[in-house]
């Protein structure tokens, strides 16, 4: 029978993530970063699967490997700014002294599954559009192989619409600075 538990992080708590992301900052420093924070986070998701988690872990490194392919994407083309955003909030994971260390069994990964969750919480128009976006050109590509299309003709085309359409409703919905506690990236 599941079973759900609530926890509530005071301000404390999430200033204590903050300053492991500031630290995490301050190591990184030149052009390679944006590859190091990535190959970070993925490795993180390794790891993890190489271990046998708790569901509510798992869930959450699901969501964290959606993050890390939408920085990757090609076709979705975030902007330099958009990229550093979530970029930034990933850098938590480079911090090899985080809250738990990942060895530990069974909870290693907890704080690393807590911040995802604050991750996607402040991240959440990107990774709803994102999502959205990869079921269009999953869709799309489908659609288009019925018909006995190619994919790749005209492929640009159509993913720039949906892509322009969904970059503005991420722009559109991001959280203005005052609503509360906000990462710092």
């Amino acid at each position: 029978m599941p079973l759900d538990i609530t926890f509530t992080l005071s301000d404390n708590d999430l200033e204590h993530f903050q300053a492991i992301v500031d630290k995490a900052k301050s190591s990184l420093e030149d052009t390679q970063d944006a590859a190091a924070i990535e190959t970070a986070a993925r490795q993180l998701i390794t790891d993890a699967k190489s271990t046998e988690l708790p569901g509510f872990i798992s869930e959450r490194l699901a969501k964290l490997e959606l993050v890390i392919n939408m920085i990757g994407d090609q076709e979705w083309q975030l902007s330099d700014d958009e990229r550093k955003r979530v970029l930034g909030a990933l850098v938590y994971f480079c911090n090899p002294d985080d809250l738990i260390p990942d060895h530990i069994p069974g909870l290693g990964f907890l704080d690393d599954a807590i911040y995802v969750e604050l991750v996607i919480r402040e991240l959440q128009a990107e990774v709803d559009s994102y999502e959205e976006f990869c079921n269009f050109r999953t869709g799309e590509e489908e659609r288009r192989r019925q018909k006995g299309l190619d994919t790749h003709v005209q492929r640009e085309e159509w993913l720039a619409d949906k892509r322009a359409a969904l970059h503005a409703r991420i722009r559109k919905r991001r959280p203005k600075s005052g609503g509360g506690w906000r990462l710092r990236w």
